[in-house]
Order: structure tokens, then C-alpha cells, then sequence
């Protein structure tokens, strides 16, 4: 049986991924509306594994007896200055989230929930790789700010991971 603080921390986590999927959402809706279909479809990709981490945590929950309590999401921004900044509030935003799966493993070592510290290795992972992607697209965009041309280009490279989406394990 989980532990009610566990239950509720990882409750907690649920809705947090689940506002990442608005929020990535939300900024695919701003690059399509702006025809950058590559921007777009890539984040939407990204809204969808968001949605799979949040089920993750939905089956975990459910999987150690515990009770899944959806919470109120709030609406996400949307509206940005630029790509820069649209960018910028991802990477951002996987930045806190980071630190919220840091707090959970802490809070799993402190309930001496082995179960729940091994499940969240993954996460651990998974947000070093959220980061540096995050990251990456936030320098490239920054460095092609004033480069029009070499925005579509690209957005036309990012068109790719449409592909992939519905991949991540």
C-alpha cells in the first residue's frame, strides 16, 4: 500500500505533467498559427509525451493502490514575443520540472518507498534528456533570431519528429 504522502505527491506530479501537455500544447498552437508547421508538429510531439509521463505516474499510482485525484489545470499562456521567448518558456518550464521529480525521489527516500524511488529513475533520466533537448532548440532559435531564413530552415529539420511521436517509453 502507498503511503498517503506518496499518493499525494504523486498526484501532485500527475497534474504537473499534465499542465507540461497544455503547455506544449499551447506553444504549437502559437507556432502553427505563425506557419511554422515544423515548430508545431514538434511540439505537439512533445505535448504527447508529456501526456505518457503523466500516465505513467496515473498507472503507478493505481498499480501500488493507490487513489488518483485529478486536479484543476490552469489555462497555460498563449502568447509569446517571438519563437526566442516561446522557446525560452519550455525550456523553463522543464527546468521546474526537474526540480518537482528532484523533490519527489527526495520525499520517496524519506517515506522509505523503494517502489516509488526505483519508478522514478526513469523520470530522473528522462528530465536530463527534456533539459537538454529543451536547451539545445532554445540555442538554435536564439542564434537564428535574426535570421528568418534560417528559422524555416529550421522548422522545415524540427518537420521530422513528427514521426516520431507516440515513441517515448
Amino acid at each position: 500500500m502507498i503511503s498517503p504522502t506518496i499518493e499525494k505527491a504523486l498526484n501532485e506530479q500527475t497534474h504537473a505533467e499534465l499542465y507540461s501537455f497544455y503547455l506544449y500544447l499551447s506553444v504549437a498552437a502559437w507556432f502553427a498559427d505563425r506557419h511554422l508547421d515544423g515548430f508545431a508538429g514538434w511540439m505537439e510531439a512533445q505535448a504527447q509525451e508529456e501526456m505518457e509521463h503523466a500516465m505513467k505516474l496515473f498507472h503507478h499510482l493505481q498499480d501500488r493502490g493507490g487513489r488518483v485525484r485529478l486536479l484543476a489545470l490552469d489555462e497555460p499562456p498563449a502568447e509569446w514575443a517571438g519563437p526566442t521567448e516561446a522557446v525560452a518558456a519550455v525550456l523553463e518550464h522543464e527546468r521546474y520540472i526537474t526540480g518537482r521529480i528532484n523533490a519527489l525521489a527526495d520525499v520517496a527516500a524519506k517515506e522509505n518507498d523503494h517502489a516509488t524511488q526505483v519508478f522514478l529513475h526513469w523520470y530522473i533520466a528522462e528530465q536530463v534528456e527534456e533539459e537538454a533537448t529543451a536547451d539545445r532548440l532554445y540555442h538554435q532559435v536564439k542564434a537564428l533570431a535574426d535570421s528568418p531564413h534560417g528559422l524555416l530552415m529550421l522548422d522545415r529539420e524540427l518537420a521530422g519528429r513528427k514521426a516520431e511521436a507516440g515513441t517515448a517509453d
